[in-house]
């Protein structure tokens, strides 16, 4: 089965306290995961580590952890590289003491080089995070993001192909940031079917089943991803129907975390909505 949840706390979140609050909060909207936002570094209280675990379990919440987006897995300085793997593991750690089950990383940059270089680059610092991984056995997956600005590294073929370099990473799938880099080429079923064809081919069924998915209309410019935007918007899409629709007829089991401006939670239990009405 797929599981469905915001990525952080919509406009609605309000005054309720994390963690406590969450697992009623996620509840009353039928929904069933929840992305740890770390973009801006790994800053987790205390309460987090010590009753999130608990919480998640006990109420069947899939958590997965957003690491910082400062990391740089693709940069042209070794030391910024090096770097980015020391915070990669401190996002490695945090999920792993708060029972996350996949970590999202942003791929990186390919302004001033080849795709082809900064995609070995990207290998070479995930090589290395890794090694350090299975010497302090993390148990969390390892998930490169696609990216939604064109000049990233980050089309859906490059993140399979970071995915090669070892069976326990899952790609983290943003439909929105494809929709935008290809300045709205995600229109049918065929498109998303397309896609999934991709992973599987490369990747196999299994790690295609349990990919980690993330999900929002993006408004897009020439260069690509300008704004994450709502499910009311009716100007840029991608649709989340068709997508849903191929999830239950594959019979997959992704995490699914919306990622809409305010209203996460709230359109994220529309798309499992609809899901729940395609099986």
């Amino acid at each position: 089965m797929v599981t469905f949840g915001p990525g952080g706390n919509s406009e609605s979140w309000g005054k309720n306290s994390f963690p406590d609050d969450l697992p009623a909060y996620l509840d009353a909207l039928g929904l069933n995961g929840y992305e740890i936002e770390c973009g801006r570094g790994v800053r987790i209280s205390q309460a987090a580590y010590e009753r999130l675990p608990k919480l998640a379990e006990d109420n069947g919440i899939f958590l997965t952890l957003h690491s910082p987006y400062y990391i740089s897995l693709s940069g042209t300085d070794e030391q910024t590289r090096l770097k980015s793997v020391d915070y990669i593991m401190e996002a490695m750690r945090a999920a792993d003491a708060l029972g996350a089950k996949k970590v999202v990383v942003h791929s990186g940059s390919c302004a001033k080089i080849s795709r082809e270089t900064a995609v070995e680059y990207a290998k070479d610092t995930i090589s290395r995070a890794l090694k350090r991984m299975r010497e302090e056995n993390i148990k969390a997956r390892f998930c490169p993001e696609t990216m939604g600005k064109i000049n990233q590294l980050g089309t859906l073929e490059e993140v399979v192909e970071l995915c090669t370099l070892d069976e326990s990473m899952l790609p983290c799938v943003d439909f929105g940031h494809l929709n935008a880099r290809t300045l709205g080429g995600i229109k049918t079923r065929e498109d998303y079917e397309k896609m999934l064809d991709i992973i599987e081919n490369k990747l196999g069924h299994e790690r295609l089943s349990n990919m980690h998915v993330h999900f929002s209309k993006i408004e897009y410019t020439s260069g690509g991803e300008k704004r994450h935007l709502t499910f009311s918007d009716s100007e840029y899409g991608p649709e989340y129907e068709p997508l849903m629709e191929l999830f239950a007829a594959k019979k997959l089991s992704a995490s699914v975390i919306c990622e809409s401006a305010g209203t996460q939670a709230e359109d994220a239990a529309v798309m499992k909505k609809h899901y729940e009405s395609c099986l």
